[in-house]
Protein backbone atom coordinates (compact mmCIF):
# COMPACT_ATOMS: atom_id res chain seq x y z
CA UNK A 1 0.00 0.00 0.00
CA UNK A 2 3.13 2.14 0.73
CA UNK A 3 4.60 1.88 -2.66
CA UNK A 4 0.87 2.26 -4.27
CA UNK A 5 0.96 5.70 -2.39
CA UNK A 6 3.81 6.93 -3.38
CA UNK A 7 3.61 6.37 -6.67
CA UNK A 8 0.24 7.84 -6.65
CA UNK A 9 1.60 10.59 -4.93
CA UNK A 10 4.57 11.46 -7.67
CA UNK A 11 1.69 10.53 -10.61
CA UNK A 12 0.09 13.64 -9.46
CA UNK A 13 2.91 15.88 -8.79
CA UNK A 14 4.57 15.08 -12.28
CA UNK A 15 0.58 15.98 -13.22
CA UNK A 16 0.70 19.54 -11.62
CA UNK A 17 4.35 20.07 -12.48
CA UNK A 18 3.38 19.59 -16.31
CA UNK A 19 0.12 21.89 -16.02
CA UNK A 20 2.24 24.51 -13.94
CA UNK A 21 4.74 24.60 -17.06
CA UNK A 22 1.98 24.81 -20.10
CA UNK A 23 0.16 27.14 -17.94
CA UNK A 24 3.37 29.37 -17.21
CA UNK A 25 4.19 29.03 -21.13
CA UNK A 26 0.61 29.97 -22.54
CA UNK A 27 0.67 33.16 -19.91
CA UNK A 28 4.65 34.06 -21.59
CA UNK A 29 3.25 33.46 -24.62
CA UNK A 30 0.18 35.54 -24.37
CA UNK A 31 2.19 38.38 -22.50
CA UNK A 32 2.74 41.24 -25.99
CA UNK A 33 1.18 44.33 -26.68
CA UNK A 34 -2.50 44.22 -27.66
CA UNK A 35 -4.92 46.55 -28.82
CA UNK A 36 -8.77 46.70 -27.73
CA UNK A 37 -10.91 46.60 -29.12
CA UNK A 38 -9.26 44.23 -30.98
CA UNK A 39 -11.80 44.95 -34.21
CA UNK A 40 -14.06 48.06 -35.07
CA UNK A 41 -16.27 49.20 -37.91
CA UNK A 42 -14.86 50.21 -41.18
CA UNK A 43 -14.97 54.57 -41.17
CA UNK A 44 -15.95 54.46 -37.50
CA UNK A 45 -15.47 58.31 -36.22
CA UNK A 46 -15.12 59.45 -32.73
CA UNK A 47 -13.20 56.39 -31.53
CA UNK A 48 -10.62 55.28 -28.94
CA UNK A 49 -8.47 52.49 -28.75
CA UNK A 50 -6.46 51.30 -26.26
CA UNK A 51 -2.72 49.79 -26.26
CA UNK A 52 -1.87 47.44 -23.29
CA UNK A 53 1.74 47.09 -22.54
CA UNK A 54 2.64 44.44 -20.09
CA UNK A 55 6.21 44.39 -18.67
CA UNK A 56 7.61 40.74 -19.16
CA UNK A 57 11.12 41.30 -17.83
CA UNK A 58 12.01 39.94 -14.30
CA UNK A 59 14.06 42.53 -13.07
CA UNK A 60 13.44 45.47 -15.80
CA UNK A 61 10.85 48.18 -15.94
CA UNK A 62 9.66 49.27 -19.40
CA UNK A 63 10.78 52.72 -19.68
CA UNK A 64 9.55 53.84 -23.08
CA UNK A 65 6.94 52.56 -25.69
CA UNK A 66 6.60 53.65 -29.25
CA UNK A 67 3.60 53.18 -31.41
CA UNK A 68 3.80 53.13 -35.15
CA UNK A 69 0.33 54.00 -37.11
CA UNK A 70 -0.26 53.11 -40.49
CA UNK A 71 0.07 55.77 -43.23
CA UNK A 72 -0.93 53.73 -46.22
CA UNK A 73 -4.31 53.43 -43.91
CA UNK A 74 -3.64 56.24 -41.81
CA UNK A 75 -6.30 57.40 -38.54
CA UNK A 76 -7.46 60.83 -39.12
CA UNK A 77 -7.99 63.31 -36.25
CA UNK A 78 -5.66 60.83 -33.60
CA UNK A 79 -5.24 62.53 -29.91
CA UNK A 80 -3.50 61.22 -27.33
CA UNK A 81 -4.61 60.65 -23.62
CA UNK A 82 -2.69 62.02 -20.56
CA UNK A 83 -1.29 59.55 -18.82
CA UNK A 84 0.16 59.98 -15.14
CA UNK A 85 3.83 59.85 -15.29
CA UNK A 86 4.43 59.76 -19.06
CA UNK A 87 5.46 62.10 -21.46
CA UNK A 88 3.63 61.70 -25.25
CA UNK A 89 5.34 62.50 -28.33
CA UNK A 90 3.50 62.90 -31.43
CA UNK A 91 5.28 62.36 -34.54
CA UNK A 92 2.81 63.66 -37.95
CA UNK A 93 4.07 62.49 -41.78
CA UNK A 94 2.74 64.00 -44.75
CA UNK A 95 1.06 61.02 -46.84
CA UNK A 96 1.91 59.91 -50.16
CA UNK A 97 -1.76 59.90 -50.87
CA UNK A 98 -3.94 62.70 -49.61
CA UNK A 99 -7.36 61.63 -47.99
CA UNK A 100 -10.73 63.43 -49.27
CA UNK A 101 -13.42 63.90 -46.79
CA UNK A 102 -16.52 66.06 -45.91
CA UNK A 103 -14.27 68.72 -44.23
CA UNK A 104 -11.76 69.13 -46.84
CA UNK A 105 -8.40 66.89 -48.01
CA UNK A 106 -6.32 65.69 -45.19
CA UNK A 107 -2.75 65.57 -46.17
CA UNK A 108 -0.99 64.53 -42.82
CA UNK A 109 -1.02 62.15 -40.40
CA UNK A 110 0.08 60.77 -37.16
CA UNK A 111 2.72 58.42 -37.69
CA UNK A 112 4.40 57.73 -34.47
CA UNK A 113 3.76 58.13 -30.82
CA UNK A 114 6.35 57.68 -28.24
CA UNK A 115 5.83 57.35 -23.98
CA UNK A 116 8.53 58.18 -21.95
CA UNK A 117 9.24 59.18 -18.46
CA UNK A 118 7.11 56.62 -17.33
CA UNK A 119 7.88 53.32 -15.86
CA UNK A 120 6.07 49.93 -15.89
CA UNK A 121 7.28 47.30 -13.13
CA UNK A 122 7.93 43.95 -13.90
CA UNK A 123 4.90 41.61 -13.80
CA UNK A 124 2.82 45.12 -14.39
CA UNK A 125 0.96 46.26 -17.75
CA UNK A 126 0.16 49.47 -18.44
CA UNK A 127 -2.74 51.05 -21.10
CA UNK A 128 -2.23 54.05 -23.16
CA UNK A 129 -5.37 55.48 -25.02
CA UNK A 130 -5.42 56.96 -28.30
CA UNK A 131 -8.86 58.88 -29.45
CA UNK A 132 -9.78 59.12 -33.61
CA UNK A 133 -12.04 61.02 -35.53
CA UNK A 134 -12.22 58.61 -38.44
CA UNK A 135 -10.89 55.09 -39.09
CA UNK A 136 -10.04 54.15 -42.81
CA UNK A 137 -13.02 51.88 -44.49
CA UNK A 138 -10.84 50.85 -47.68
CA UNK A 139 -9.12 47.98 -45.39
CA UNK A 140 -9.96 44.84 -43.64
CA UNK A 141 -7.45 45.25 -40.99
CA UNK A 142 -4.80 47.98 -39.54
CA UNK A 143 -1.50 46.95 -38.05
CA UNK A 144 0.47 48.48 -35.16
CA UNK A 145 4.13 48.23 -34.70
CA UNK A 146 5.71 48.76 -31.36
CA UNK A 147 8.94 48.53 -29.85
CA UNK A 148 9.15 48.03 -26.23
CA UNK A 149 12.59 49.88 -24.62
CA UNK A 150 13.68 48.01 -20.90
CA UNK A 151 16.06 49.88 -18.03
CA UNK A 152 18.57 47.53 -18.70
CA UNK A 153 18.74 48.92 -22.41
CA UNK A 154 16.93 45.97 -24.07
CA UNK A 155 14.22 46.50 -26.80
CA UNK A 156 11.41 44.40 -27.81
CA UNK A 157 10.30 44.73 -31.30
CA UNK A 158 6.71 43.99 -31.72
CA UNK A 159 6.70 44.44 -35.47
CA UNK A 160 6.03 40.81 -36.47
CA UNK A 161 2.81 39.77 -39.01
CA UNK A 162 1.16 36.19 -39.35
CA UNK A 163 0.38 35.63 -43.08
CA UNK A 164 -2.92 34.01 -43.10
CA UNK A 165 -3.31 30.18 -42.04
CA UNK A 166 -0.05 30.94 -39.75
CA UNK A 167 0.99 30.27 -36.14
CA UNK A 168 1.24 33.33 -34.01
CA UNK A 169 4.63 34.88 -34.67
CA UNK A 170 7.12 34.96 -31.39
CA UNK A 171 6.61 39.25 -31.69
CA UNK A 172 3.28 40.00 -32.68
CA UNK A 173 2.20 43.67 -34.03
CA UNK A 174 -1.22 44.84 -32.57
CA UNK A 175 -3.24 44.08 -35.01
CA UNK A 176 -7.19 45.74 -35.13
CA UNK A 177 -9.52 44.02 -37.35
CA UNK A 178 -11.83 46.28 -39.41
CA UNK A 179 -15.73 44.77 -39.84
CA UNK A 180 -17.76 45.94 -42.89
CA UNK A 181 -20.56 47.75 -40.82
CA UNK A 182 -23.06 48.40 -43.20
CA UNK A 183 -23.66 44.96 -43.74
CA UNK A 184 -24.13 44.47 -39.99
CA UNK A 185 -26.47 46.88 -39.68
CA UNK A 186 -28.68 45.96 -42.20
CA UNK A 187 -28.89 42.70 -40.80
CA UNK A 188 -28.92 43.90 -37.43
CA UNK A 189 -32.01 45.88 -39.17
CA UNK A 190 -33.52 42.90 -40.83
CA UNK A 191 -33.47 41.08 -37.67
CA UNK A 192 -34.85 43.69 -35.64
CA UNK A 193 -38.30 44.36 -37.38
CA UNK A 194 -38.64 40.28 -38.12
CA UNK A 195 -38.17 40.10 -33.99
CA UNK A 196 -40.91 43.42 -34.17
CA UNK A 197 -43.18 41.74 -36.46
CA UNK A 198 -43.13 38.22 -34.96
CA UNK A 199 -43.89 39.78 -31.38
CA UNK A 200 -46.41 41.69 -33.08
CA UNK A 201 -48.51 38.51 -34.42
CA UNK A 202 -47.52 36.83 -31.16
CA UNK A 203 -49.42 39.85 -29.63
CA UNK A 204 -52.31 38.95 -32.17
CA UNK A 205 -52.26 35.77 -32.28
CA UNK A 206 -52.55 35.93 -27.94
CA UNK A 207 -55.27 38.54 -28.21
CA UNK A 208 -57.46 36.24 -30.70
CA UNK A 209 -56.81 33.43 -27.98
CA UNK A 210 -57.94 35.62 -25.03
CA UNK A 211 -60.94 36.82 -27.16
CA UNK A 212 -62.13 33.26 -27.95
CA UNK A 213 -61.49 31.81 -24.77
CA UNK A 214 -63.50 34.72 -23.35
CA UNK A 215 -66.55 33.68 -25.63
CA UNK A 216 -66.13 30.12 -24.69
CA UNK A 217 -66.25 31.00 -20.87
CA UNK A 218 -69.62 33.11 -21.51
CA UNK A 219 -71.24 30.18 -24.12
CA UNK A 220 -70.34 27.83 -20.72
CA UNK A 221 -71.87 30.18 -18.25
CA UNK A 222 -74.84 30.69 -20.14
CA UNK A 223 -75.72 27.38 -20.23
CA UNK A 224 -74.67 26.38 -16.56
CA UNK A 225 -77.50 29.00 -16.06
CA UNK A 226 -79.99 27.51 -18.15
CA UNK A 227 -79.46 24.12 -16.67
CA UNK A 228 -80.08 24.98 -13.57
CA UNK A 229 -82.76 26.94 -14.14
CA UNK A 230 -84.30 23.58 -15.91
CA UNK A 231 -83.40 21.75 -12.51
CA UNK A 232 -85.60 24.40 -10.41
CA UNK A 233 -88.36 24.05 -13.08
CA UNK A 234 -88.04 20.39 -12.79
CA UNK A 235 -87.94 19.76 -9.00
CA UNK A 236 -91.36 22.24 -8.36
CA UNK A 237 -93.47 19.94 -11.42
CA UNK A 238 -92.36 16.77 -9.92
CA UNK A 239 -93.10 18.31 -6.08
Amino acid sequence: MSSARTALRRAGLGTALAASVVLTAAGVASAHVTVHPDSYAKGATDGALTFRVPDESDTASTTKVQLFLPTDHPLLGVLVSPHDGWTAKVTDTKLKTPVKTDDGTITDAVSEITWTGGKIAPGQYEDFDVAFGQLPDDTAQLTFKALQTYSDGKVVRWIEEAAQGDDEPENPAPVLKLTAATATSASTSKTSASAGEGEASNASASDSTARGLGVAGLVVGVLGLAAGAFAVVRSRQER
